[in-house]
Formats: structure tokens, C-alpha cells, sequence
């Protein structure tokens, strides 16, 4: 078996354990721990040990709720308030590709969400802080777990090669097409933080993805990532529905993540980048868990998933355009950059 075929039966065991372990033990907002166990299990290199994993979970916990304090700012001083968390988002963006972070979106989803979330409630500011910080202890130790039954061999360093750091020019044009494409949303957002908080995520996701990806292939690469995770979710939540229970919901989970898997590690042929099904996943995940937590309060779940679905397509039609359009302002200022150089 190859390292890549490992990889991808990490990925999924390590994922059908943090569903056992969120929605069995009925943690808050599950979706979120799973969420944020793929994002450690998808992470390059050997796992995080238990004990550092849980280091790092106790200060992204303080580092995260301390976003609190941007609340007043932006309750009493909004204009100051959302420049100042674009500055901030923009100085994670680029610190996390300057040093090759893969924990970069994790900061900044939590940047991001932390101060819409307060705006509407300041008790859940705890919940959520504490449940991103369990995501990560929890995805550390599945991951552990996972790479002790599936191990790689000892002269193979990682299951795939992480990213070269980038160099600072091209780490602070990335950052601000990155935080470009996140604020318009977090400002849509603070109007109706409820309502808007899975869009967030997503968005986040997006401006992520779209560091990897230039004009030409933004379209395909952003929308269509965003209509395959719809599609993986609607498949997952009709097989879910034929016996719905936390066994049917792991493995299904662990089939997404399988397929998914296959395309991020390469051990699929298939036309797309490994970024498209890692963003697939992802899409999923933050679809089908809202759309869970609508069916057990009794809402409507065809009708905020078609909500959430459209609204996931608009944010990655801004990303599109957003990308081309600063590509294309770029493009047009070279010929006066040499100059001036020249």
C-alpha cells in the first residue's frame, strides 16, 4: 500500500471517529468539530502529538476568545472596527503563507467568526471558542489514531510534501485578494450574524482556496467545488435518510471522505486539483451539519439548504470575479512597474 492510499484511508477513519466522537457525545455544534478535525487530518507531515495538540488547543481557545474585545469596536466605532479586522485578517493571511502554515485558516475562520458571533450573543463567544478548540484536540487525536493503524514508512517523511513558504510579494498579494474576497462578506454578516454564520465558513474556504488558483481556473476551481460539496451533501443526506442513526451518519461521512480523499491525495485520476475536493469536503460539512440541526429542532431543511446552497454559489461568484478582476488590475499595472523600474 502507498503512502498516498493511507493517506486517504487517514482521512476517512480519522473522519468517521470525530463524527462518532461529536454528535455521540452530542458536543455543541458538531459540524464544527468535524470541521476542524478535517482540516488537522488533511494537515502534511507526521500528526500532532496528543500532548502538543492539546497545548495548541488551549491557546487557540484563549487566542480566539479574546477576539470578544473587537465586539464594542465594532458595536460603537463599526467603520474602525472593520478596518481593523481586515487589517488582522489580512496580517494572519499573510504570516500563515509567509511561514507555510497549514493552520492558517483555522486562525482565520476563527478571526472572522469570533466577532460575528459576539455581535449577536456574547455567551456563545465561550461555546464556540471552546468547540473549535475540542475540533482540534479531537482531530489531533483521531489523527493519531489513524496514522497508528495506517503508519507511513519510516524513510517517508509525510503522506504528500507540504508548501514552500512564498515569497513576501507574493504572500502580501495573495493576503489582500484573500481578505479582499472574506470582508464584504463579515460585513453582510454582522447584519444578521444567525443567519449568515455557515456563509462565513464557507467563505473563508474560499479565500483560501483562491490563493492557489488564478483567473483562467478561479471559475471551475470556486464554483465548481462549491456545487460538488452540495451534491456530496444532498447524496449523504438522502442515504442518511433511509435509516437515520450515528451509525448510518459516520459511514456515509467516511464515503464522502473517501471519495473526497481519493482526489486530494491523487490515488484518483480525475481533472481537478487536489484543492477542489479538499474545498468539497469542506462545503459538505458545513451544509449537512446545519441541515442536521434544522431536521432536530423541526425547520424546514429543503428550504434553508436551498438558501444556504445559493448563497454559498453567490459567495463563490464574488471569489471568481473578485480574483479576475484584481488579476486583471495587476496585469495592467506591470507595464508602468517596469518602466518606473526600467
Amino acid at each position: 500500500m502507498n503512502p498516498a492510499d493511507k493517506a486517504v484511508l487517514r482521512l476517512t477513519l480519522g473522519l468517521g471517529l470525530a463524527v462518532l466522537v461529536a454528535y455521540g457525545f452530542a458536543l455543541p455544534m458538531p459540524f464544527v468539530v468535524c470541521l476542524m478535525s478535517v482540516l488537522v487530518l488533511c494537515k502534511p507531515g507526521p500528526p500532532l502529538p496528543p500532548t502538543k495538540g492539546l497545548v495548541i488547543a488551549v491557546i487557540f481557545a484563549a487566542l480566539v476568545a479574546s477576539g470578544v474585545y473587537m465586539v464594542p469596536i465594532l458595536e460603537h466605532y463599526a467603520v474602525s472596527g472593520i478596518l481593523l479586522t481586515g487589517a488582522i485578517l489580512y496580517g494572519v493571511f499573510f504570516v500563515g503563507l509567509a511561514r507555510a502554515n497549514p493552520l492558517t485558516m483555522v486562525l482565520v475562520m476563527s478571526f472572522a467568526l469570533i466577532p460575528v458571533v459576539g455581535v449577536a450573543d456574547q455567551a456563545i463567544v465561550g461555546v464556540l471558542s471552546m468547540t473549535l478548540a475540542i475540533g482540534i484536540l479531537i482531530g489531533a487525536l483521531v489523527s493519531g489514531v489513524s496514522h497508528a493503524l495506517f503508519p507511513d514508512q519510516p524513510t517517508r517523511v509525510a503522506n504528500r510534501p507540504a508548501s514552500a513558504p512564498a515569497s513576501h510579494d507574493v504572500a502580501r498579494w495573495i493576503a489582500l485578494r484573500a481578505t479582499v474576497i472574506v470582508m464584504p462578506v463579515f460585513v453582510l454578516a454582522l447584519t444578521n450574524p444567525s443567519f449568515y454564520v455557515a456563509t462565513i465558513m464557507k467563505t473563508v474556504a474560499l479565500s483560501q482556496q483562491a490563493g492557489d488558483v488564478d483567473a483562467r481556473s478561479a471559475g471551475s476551481e470556486l464554483v465548481g467545488s462549491t456545487l460538488m460539496g452540495a451534491l456530496i451533501a444532498a447524496v449523504v443526506w438522502l442515504g442518511l435518510s433511509l435509516h437515520p442513526n450515528l451509525w448510518m451518519l459516520t459511514l456515509w461521512m467516511m464515503g464522502a471522505a473517501l471519495w473526497t480523499g481519493s482526489g486530494i491525495f491523487g490515488t484518483r485520476s480525475t481533472s481537478f486539483r487536489p484543492s477542489f475536493w479538499s474545498n468539497a469536503l469542506l462545503t459538505m460539512l458545513i451544509l449537512l451539519g446545519p441541515a442536521i440541526e434544522d431536521s432536530a429542532s423541526g425547520k424546514s431543511v429543503f428550504e434553508a439548504s436551498v438558501v444556504r446552497i445559493g448563497l454559498f454559489v453567490a459567495v463563490a461568484l464574488y471569489a471568481w470575479g473578485t480574483v479576475w478582476a484584481l488579476e486583471r488590475w495587476r496585469n495592467s499595472r506591470r507595464p508602468g512597474l517596469r518602466s518606473e523600474h526600467a
